[in-house]
C-alpha cells in the first residue's frame, strides 16, 4: 500500500485524546510502583516502561510496504501500555527478505510509508523501533501464512533464488534453497544497504534502530561457525567471524543520528553443546555463550547500548529447552558488559518483574503473549499492584486509556 492509500484512511491526524494519560499507577493508595513499570532512559530516548514488543514477522506486506494492517497491528499495543514497540524485522534490500510478504525499506517509498505508523506510536507516548534485517540463507521462503515455510525456487511465484547468499555455500535446514558464498563486493554492497537503510529509519521518525543478528540470518550466520567455512577475512577465528557485524555498525553509525539508540539482537547460543561439543576456545564447532560476552564487550565500545538476547536459529539440530524465561540464563551474565533486554517464553507479569529486580535485565520483551492478550500490560497493573481479587474497582485504581475506561463502568 502507498503512502497515499494509506493516509486515506485516516479521517484526523494521530494525536492523543486531550484527557489521555498512559496506562499506570494512578491512585495513592498503590504506595510502590512494580519495577516493570519505572521509566529507563537510553541515550536521548526514555521508555515510560520496561516492557516490549518484540520484532514479530507477520508476513503481511506487498512488496515490502507496511500497510493498513501493520498500523493497526502494532497500534493496538501502543494505545494499551507498551513502552518500546519494534516493528518486526524489516529488510535492507528486497533479497534481504525472509519471504515476499515481509517488510521492507530499501526505498524512500518504504520509509514514506512507514511515517504514519510512527507518528502513531508516538501519539501514544511509545518508543518506536524498527529491526533492520537480511535473512541471508533463509531468504525466498514462504512465510508461515502463506506458503509454508518452503523455499521458493521460481521467480515466477515470487522467489528469487539466485539472490540468495551466507557467508558459505552452507544450509543445513532442508527446505530451504543452497545459498551462494557472498563475494567481498557483496559484502560491500550489503553493509551499505544496512546503512541506507538506518538512515531512512531515522527520516521515518524511528527512535530505535536494531539490527538483527539473531536466529540464523545473515549477520548470525557469519558469527557461527556452523554456517561461516570461510577461509579469508570474514572467517575462521572470532576476530574474522565478527567482522562483518561490526563493520556495518560503522557503516550504520555514518548515518544514524548519536543521540539515538543502537540495539543489536543476538542469539546467545546456537544451542549445540550437546551435538557438537567446542573443540577449541579459539575455533569452536558452534556459536556459544562465551563468544557472545566476548561479543557483547566489543559492541559496546562500538557505541552499541542494548543487546537483546534471545538463542537458536541456525540449526536444525539445535537442542532448544524451552522452560520459563530460557534466555534470562544468557542475558543475565551479558548485562555484566552491556545494557540487554530479553525476550524467550516470559508469560507472567511476575515472571517480567523478577527479570527486571534482579538485574537480569534491563527491558522485557513479550511476542506471543502480546498477540494472545494486548492487554497484557494493563492486566500486569492490576496483578503487580494486588488489586485481582477486586476485579473492576481494582482496575478503577490505575489508569486505563481514556477512550476504553468505559468497560470498567
Amino acid at each position: 500500500m502507498t503512502l497515499q492509500k494509506l493516509n486515506s484512511i485516516r479521517t484526523f491526524p494521530f494525536t492523543s485524546n486531550p484527557k489521555f494519560k498512559p496506562p499506570g499507577v494512578v491512585n495513592e493508595k498503590i504506595s510502590e510502583t512494580p519495577a516493570i513499570f519505572t521509566p529507563f532512559t537510553i541515550k536521548s530516548v526514555t521508555l515510560k516502561n520496561r516492557i516490549g514488543v518484540a520484532p514479530m514477522c507477520t508476513y503481511s506486506s506487498a512488496n515490502g510496504l507496511p500497510n493498513s494492517f501493520h498500523l493497526v497491528h502494532l497500534g493496538q499495543f501502543a494505545v494499551r501500555g507498551a513502552g518500546l514497540i519494534t516493528v518486526e524485522a524489516t529488510g535492507v534490500t528486497a533479497a534481504g527478505r525472509i519471504s515476499p510478504h515481509c517488510l521492507g525499506i530499501w526505498s524512500d517509498e518504504h520509509r514514506d510509508a512507514f511515517k504514519p505508523i510512527v507518528e502513531f506510536i508516538h501519539s501514544q507516548r511509545a518508543v518506536a523501533a524498527i529491526q533492520l534485517a537480511h535473512a541471508g540463507r533463509k531468504a525466498s521462503g514462504g512465510g508461515y501464512y502463506t506458503e509454508g515455510r518452503g523455499f521458493i525456487n521460481d521467480v515466477k511465484e515470487g522467489g528469487w533464488p539466485d539472490e540468495v547468499v551466507g557467508p558459505s555455500a552452507v544450509q543445513d535446514f532442508d527446505y530451504l534453497g543452497q545459498p551462494k558464498e557472498i563475494t567481498l563486493q557483496g559484502i560491500e554492497d550489503i553493509k551499505e544497504a544496512f546503512s541506507q537503510a538506518a538512515r531512512r529509519a531515522d527520516e521515518a521518525g524511528f527512535d530505535v534502530i536494531e539490527l538483527h543478528g539473531a536466529h540464523g540470518y545473515l549477520i548470525h550466520s557469519f558469527l557461527s561457525p556452523i554456517s561461516n567455512k570461510r577461509t579469508d577475512h570474514y572467517g575462521g577465528s572470532f576476530e574474522n567471524r565478527t567482522r562483518f557485524l561490526l563493520e556495518t555498525i560503522r557503516e550504520v553509525k555514518k548515518f544514524w543520528p548519536a543521540d539515538k539508540p543502537i540495539f543489536v539482537r543476538l542469539s546467545a547460543s546456537d544451542w549445540l553443546e550437546t551435538v557438537l561439543p567446542d573443540s577449541s576456545e579459539e575455533f569452536p564447532l558452534h556459536w556459544d555463550l562465551k563468544q557472545t560476552v566476548r561479543l557483547a564487550r566489543l559492541l559496546r565500545d562500538e557505541g552499541v547500548d542494548v543487546i537483546s538476547v534471545s538463542s537458536g536459529g541456525t540449526s536444525p539440530k539445535q537442542t532448544v529447552p524451552f522452560f520459563e524465561q530460557f534466555n534470562t540464563q544468557f542475558s543475565y551474565e551479558i548485562s555484566k558488559e552491556i545494557t540487554t533486554s530479553v525476550a524467550g517464553n516470559i508469560r507472567l507479569p511476575s515472571e517480567a518483574e523478577e527479570i527486571i529486580k534482579s538485574n537480569k535485565a534491563s527491558i522485557v520483551l513479550l511476542a506471543r503473549e502480546f498477540l494472545k492478550n494486548p492487554n497484557w500490560v494493563l492486566d500486569a497493573l492490576v496483578e503487580l499492584n494486588n488489586l485481582k481479587e477486586k476485579g473492576d474497582e481494582g482496575k478503577k485504581l490505575i489508569s486505563w486509556p481514556s477512550q476504553y475506561e468505559r468497560s470498567l463502568l
